[in-house]
């Protein structure tokens, strides 16, 4: 499979990304916002960073950038896409998944390992664990807390696309569990198709081994394989 790692200004872990995928066994590159994606694109994912400095708000302008509408084009045809911490916004922002990122509640800059709990073993993106495992992987984000409205959130729970929620390391979803005041915990989410995700902790951050890290992200790289 072909991915395409979409690199706009001031995208920082695209590199990163490509470096992951390419560990697992995936054909990836970076692509330029404003070159399109290539023909040969079967899967994307929108890496972290700082797009355009995070005027506005994080992942406001990149979600306006032209080659958006390709990739929300593409998500409709049915080909993953993933967004990772500012790729997150990005997505929410772009309409891509529910619910918005904002400031992180302690008002900082958070970077840490933090626990994930699986909260559905049965998308692609989670087909590496069993509903309920703990996976351990790094957050770096200033706008990590997700919120969301009541109703939409209600909806949001009913139609089962929580993917990840924090959580401390046997499982327990706690408020001390909670890294940056998100809604409910919720650290991922599907899109209206389950091939559509986005999160803000950085899985391409714990997938090589050479790191001295964990290496639990890497099943949710494999979603692409």
């Amino acid at each position: 499979m072909t991915v395409s790692v979409v690199q706009f200004g001031g995208s920082n872990c695209d590199r990163d990304a490509v470096r992951a995928l390419e560990h697992v066994g995936v054909d990836a590159g970076r692509v330029w916002h404003e070159d399109g994606l290539p023909a040969d694109t079967e899967g994307i994912v929108l890496p972290g960073g700082f797009s355009y400095g995070d005027y506005l708000r994080a992942g406001a302008m990149a979600a306006r950038a032209p080659i958006m509408a390709e990739v929300r084009e593409a998500a409709a045809d049915g080909v993953p896409v993933i967004g990772v911490c500012n790729g997150a916004q990005i997505g929410s922002e772009s309409g891509l998944t529910p619910g918005a990122f904002t400031t992180n509640a302690s008002a900082r800059f958070q970077c840490e390992p933090v626990h994930l709990r699986v909260e559905r073993a049965d998308t692609p993106w989670t087909a590496a664990y069993d509903e309920g495992d703990v996976i351990e992987v790094p957050i770096a984000h200033g706008e990590g807390r997700f919120e969301i409205g009541e109703e939409a959130h209600a909806d949001l729970v009913a139609d089962d696309r929580v993917l990840f929620r924090y959580c401390d390391a046997d499982g327990n979803v706690t408020d001390a569990a909670n890294p940056n005041g998100s809604t409910d915990n919720v650290a991922g989410v599907l899109g209206e198709r389950e091939s559509v995700a986005v999160l803000m902790p950085h899985p391409e951050r714990a997938t090589l081994p050479d790191l001295g890290r964990s290496t639990d992200g890497a099943g949710i790289l494999r979603a692409f394989v």
